[in-house]
């Protein structure tokens, strides 16, 4: 169940640019991407798990180590429906910086414009390239990806939490994967099958459906509009 949120002014105004976002026709040289990235729990095996056999599945202990945590970061592209995906070792503006300088290199260089969704996170700005980037490059990347935000608890207008879910639910669920370097092939491998298998995500909810579901929140934004 998402939290929606207190709908004043500027979750709305927020809200309708989100919807806007995913909305719009497609235009020449620009890439929509919807960006999240999650904390992941590394853990381990203490006991040796038994192997599948015919018949009986996979056995482990109930015990298990803690291996620290990773993170994963994930971008949709919206108008063709494939995923990029990176595990980190942390969950700093380093990495952020990183995954997007390894992004539009190997996906985007040729790009005029990359639009990305994301959430308010205080490292989900341009500040963390010029703080981890060359000048140059940075100003090249703040250029080029325009940063459009989800309101505060609004993340139920991120396509990527869809994405998210799925690799949880997939890939992740009810099961160890004790270092990073497992995780990242796991990740990947979940990430090449979905591309492979051409799943695209339709964003169905738009701006008028908004304002007739919340309308009462709209009526009480208009009690206390004033026009000079």
């Amino acid at each position: 169940m998402w939290c929606i949120g207190n709908l004043n002014g500027q979750y709305i105004a927020r809200m309708e640019a989100v919807l806007d976002f995913y909305n719009r026709e497609v235009e020449p040289g620009v890439v929509r991407l919807a960006f999240d990235e999650r904390p992941c729990q590394l853990l381990g095996d203490i006991v040796e798990p038994l192997a599948m056999k015919p018949g009986k599945a996979k056995r482990t202990d109930s015990e298990y180590e803690k291996k620290g945590t990773c993170n994963i970061l994930l971008a949709y592209n919206i108008d063709a429906g494939k995923r990029y995906l990176e595990v980190s070792k942390c969950r700093k503006k380093a990495d952020f910086a990183r995954f997007w300088d390894n992004l539009v290199a190997t996906e985007f260089e040729q790009v005029k414009r990359i639009d990305v969704l994301l959430d308010n996170l205080n490292t989900h700005e341009a500040s963390s390239f010029y703080e981890h980037l060359p000048v140059q490059k940075a100003d090249e990347l703040r250029r080029k990806i325009n940063f459009i935000y989800t309101p505060k608890k609004g993340s139920w207008l991120n396509v990527s939490e869809i994405e998210f879910a799925a690799l949880c639910k997939q890939c992740l669920e009810g099961r160890r994967i004790g270092t990073l370097e497992q995780l990242d092939e796991q990740a990947q491998a979940w990430s090449n099958s979905r591309n492979a298998k051409g799943i695209v995500i339709k964003w169905t909810f738009t701006k008028g459906q908004a304002r007739k579901k919340f309308k009462r929140q709209y009526d009480e934004l208009l009690k206390n509009k004033s026009i000079d």
